[in-house]
């Protein structure tokens, strides 16, 4: 059976409009960018909802080359065992299903402001809950602080939640969502 086609991770323009846009830039100076779309132009320039609006995160080029290959392996994984085309983040413009998005945007949330040596602990976190855990934590703080520069409430608890909570070294955790409702 013939692997299922996909642009960058998963994002199936026939299926479904909405997904994230993450715009990685070729200079080490600017911040790597992740924006929310409901729209795709199937054009290179990706103008439709390209708009300070729809941003969700701005992240360091560094803080981006941290967490990058781990990124592509947990989500190339799955789109191996769902017999579609895996992906490669690249130069430019990378779409993601929508779903792989919203994973994405709450690790990035966790270690925006954080200190760049909490990153392996909030990786091993994150990689410590379900895709439906990622999901739900994601729709939570979307909804009251889903702007890039609204970090307060739900964005500031799952930073903690993530970078605080500790993992032992055999990279078990403790029950992180308890520890993020004791948090709240």
């Amino acid at each position: 059976m013939a692997k299922q086609q996909a642009l960058g991770f998963g994002f199936i323009p026939e299926e479904t409009q909405h997904h994230f846009l993450i715009r990685i830039p070729r200079s080490k100076n600017k911040e790597v960018i992740i924006y929310e779309r409901f729209h795709w132009d199937g054009t290179d320039d990706e103008k439709s909802d390209i708009e300070e609006k729809n941003i969700k995160v701005l992240i360091s080029y560094e803080k981006w080359q941290a967490i990058k290959n781990t990124i592509e392996k947990e989500f190339n994984r799955r789109l191996g065992i769902n017999n579609t085309v895996v992906g490669k983040f690249k130069i430019g413009d990378n779409p993601l299903e929508r779903l792989y998005g919203k994973e994405l945007v709450l690790l990035l949330w966790a270690i925006e402001d954080s200190d760049p040596g909490l990153i392996p602990t909030a990786i091993k976190n994150w990689m410590g809950l379900s895709a439906e855990e990622r999901w739900w934590l994601f729709t939570m703080a979307n909804a009251s602080t889903g702007h890039y520069a609204k970090k307060r409430g739900w964005r500031i608890a799952i930073r903690y939640a993530l970078t605080d909570n500790p993992v032992d070294e055999n990279g078990i955790q403790g029950n992180l969502m308890e520890y993020f409702y004791k948090k709240m």
